[in-house]
C-alpha cells in the first residue's frame, strides 16, 4: 500500500525509479500530451487564413483560461499574496509564455508548414542550454556538439535544404517563437517557491490575455472579425481546451509517474507527429531535406541532453 500511494502522489517508489506499473501509462500520458501540441501547429497553420494570428491567440488563452478555472481559480485567489509579490516574475512568464510564443507561432503558420514549425521548436532544449551557459553552467563537449549538430539542422530547414538559402518571413518567425519558448522555459527554473502550480497557470493565462487585449483590438479594427463557424471556433476549441488544459495534465502527470527525463525523450517525437498530422490533416509533403534536418535536429538534441552514467 505504502508503495500504491507513493505511485499517485507522484513520488519515486524505489532507489531505481518508479514502479513497473507505473512506466505504461506514464509514457502513454506523455505521448497524448505530445500528441495533443503537436496537433497546436497544425491548427495554427489550418486557420492562417481565416482567423488572423493574434485574435486566434487571445481567442486561445480565453478558453484556455475557462477550461482552467474551476480548479485553478480558487487556488489563485488562495495564494494572491504570492502572486502581488512575484507579480513581475508573473507578468514575465505571462509575456513570454502566453502573449508573445503563442502569437508567433500563429503568425509564423501564415507562411511556414506545420512540419516546419515542429522541427524548428524541437531544437528549443538547444536554446535551453544556451541560456544555462550564460546562467555559468558548464555545458560539456557532448551537449556542445549536440547544439552544432541541431543548429545544422535548423539552418538546413529554414533554408529549404541548403545553407546558403535566405529563409522566409514565416521561418523568422518561429524562430523567434523558439527563443521566446526557450526564455520562457529558462524563467521557470526560477518560480518562487510560494507560487503552486495551478494558481500559477491561472495567473499567467488570465494576464497574458489581458496583454493581449489591445494588439486584439488593433486587430478587430483594422482586419476585421472572423466568422465563427465549425472550421473556426472547432480548432479555437481545441487548442484552448486541449492543448492549453489537457496536455499541461497529462504531461505533469506523466512526469509525476516515470519522471521528467524519461517523459522528454516522448517529447523529442513531436516533430515526427507534427509531420504525419500535417500530411494527414493538411496535405503537407515531406521532401527528402526535411527527414535529414529531423533525423539532425532530433540527434542533436538528444545527444546535447542525455545524461551520462
Amino acid at each position: 500500500m505504502a508503495v500504491l500511494d507513493r505511485v499517485r502522489t507522484g513520488e519515486p517508489t524505489s532507489r531505481r525509479g518508479p514502479a513497473a506499473r507505473a512506466v505504461g501509462p506514464g509514457l502513454l500520458l506523455a505521448a497524448l500530451a505530445t500528441v495533443v501540441w503537436s496537433g497546436s501547429f497544425v491548427t495554427s497553420r489550418a486557420l492562417h487564413d481565416s482567423v488572423p494570428p493574434v485574435q486566434a491567440a487571445f481567442w486561445r488563452w480565453i478558453v484556455a483560461l475557462l477550461a482552467v478555472a474551476p480548479y485553478a481559480a480558487r487556488a489563485a485567489w488562495r495564494q494572491r499574496g504570492p502572486i502581488r509579490r512575484h507579480a513581475g516574475f508573473v507578468t514575465l512568464a505571462a509575456l513570454l509564455g502566453v502573449t508573445v510564443y503563442n502569437t508567433l507561432v500563429n503568425q509564423a503558420g501564415l507562411t511556414t508548414s506545420a512540419s516546419t514549425m515542429g522541427m524548428v521548436m524541437a531544437a528549443s532544449p538547444v536554446l535551453m542550454a544556451v541560456y544555462e551557459k550564460l546562467g555559468g553552467a558548464r555545458l560539456g563537449p557532448r551537449r556542445v556538439t549536440g547544439m552544432l549538430v541541431a543548429c545544422a539542422g535548423v539552418v538546413l530547414l529554414v533554408g529549404n535544404g541548403s545553407p546558403a538559402s535566405g529563409p522566409g518571413a514565416g521561418d523568422l518567425w518561429i524562430v523567434a517563437a523558439a527563443l521566446c519558448f526557450a526564455s520562457y522555459s529558462a524563467l521557470l527554473r526560477r518560480r518562487p517557491a510560494g507560487l503552486g502550480g495551478p494558481a500559477f497557470l491561472f495567473a499567467t493565462f488570465a494576464l497574458g490575455a489581458l496583454m493581449l487585449l489591445p494588439a486584439y483590438g488593433i486587430s478587430l479594427a483594422v482586419q476585421g472579425g472572423f466568422p465563427p463557424t465549425a472550421g473556426t471556433v472547432g480548432p479555437l476549441v481545441y487548442v484552448g481546451v486541449f492543448s492549453s488544459a489537457l496536455a499541461f495534465f497529462a504531461w505533469n502527470k506523466a512526469v509525476a509517474l516515470i519522471g521528467a527525463a524519461r517523459a522528454g525523450v516522448v517529447y523529442y517525437l513531436q516533430p515526427v507527429c507534427v509531420a504525419l498530422l500535417s500530411w494527414l490533416l493538411l496535405g503537407e509533403s515531406m521532401g527528402p531535406w526535411h527527414v535529414l534536418c529531423m533525423a539532425l535536429i532530433l540527434g542533436g538534441v538528444v545527444l546535447g541532453t542525455a545524461r551520462g552514467r
